[in-house]
């Protein structure tokens, strides 16, 4: 269906990123869409390993200058965007010196996860929230992939439940065997700051409780991979969400209303 505005918030895509099933997914499912006529967008984390000069990044002053408060905290955030290389579609990058600038994704030099992770997906999650809605553009469809992405649908149900900015947007979740990993307990006291309890995350802070978390505040779950793991395989059986199995890039536009 052509016409459809279509927001994709990823972690990971190629060529950002080169050697994952997630970052070949979105690529090739933001350019299906794309390709068809479709109005589509991508969103995701400016980690320090992507160079600004070979792919062309730039800051939207426009866009940035806001704060987002994390914990008491305010935090500038900074967007940039890019072309992906040979085409015209926007990549637009959540930027901040504090969260982003490092030379690494997930873990430091010697592979121990960063303490502030959970923060670093707090902000990215309400980040790319805020900067949705200055874009004065309503999508209708966001697309998730990846854990820090999860805890946007968790927010627009909770801490954003009574903004209708996103009321008519298809919510769209596709689910990866992410290497799982135990969150900091410090994520516990910022999401009760933004008024958030009652999730399994919280007890048990991991990516993948997170994760299986979202599911539940989503339209449509769909297998990012072909066979989902574990927990994950569990949580996905149980929910009531509309669930897809493993869908080819190619065949995308069936799962969006």
């Amino acid at each position: 269906m052509p016409n459809q505005k279509i927001l994709y918030v990823t972690t990971e895509m190629f060529p950002y990123q080169e050697d994952s099933n997630m970052a070949a997914m979105v690529n090739k499912m933001a350019l299906k869409m794309y390709r068809e006529g479709n109005d589509v967008r991508v969103f995701m984390p400016r980690f320090g390993l992507i160079s600004e000069r070979k792919f062309q990044l730039h800051e939207v002053i426009r866009l940035s200058g806001m704060n987002i408060i994390i914990n008491d905290l305010d935090q500038p955030l900074i967007i940039k965007v890019a072309s992906l290389p040979g085409e015209r579609l926007q990549v637009y990058f959540i930027d901040n010196d504090e969260y982003f600038k490092r030379k690494t994704f997930y873990h430091d030099a010697e592979g121990k996860f960063y303490e502030d992770n959970g923060e670093r997906a707090v902000f990215f999650a309400r980040g790319v929230i805020e900067t949705i809605k200055k874009l004065n553009w309503v999508p209708d469809v966001i697309h998730f992939n990846g854990w820090m992405s999860s805890f946007i649908p968790i927010y627009l149900n909770t801490f954003y439940k009574n903004d209708y900015y996103f009321k008519n947007t298809q919510l769209v979740m596709s689910v990866y065997n992410e290497p799982d990993a135990v969150l900091n307990a410090g994520i516990a006291d910022i999401l009760k700051f933004d008024n958030i309890d009652g999730l399994k995350g919280l007890e048990n802070p991991t990516l993948q409780n997170f994760n299986i978390d979202s599911m539940n505040f989503v339209d449509t779950v769909v297998k990012g991979d072909e066979f989902l793991e574990g927990e994950l395989d569990k949580a996905y059986d149980l929910i009531s969400a509309d669930k897809k199995d493993y869908v080819e890039p190619e065949s995308i536009d069936q799962i969006y209303k």
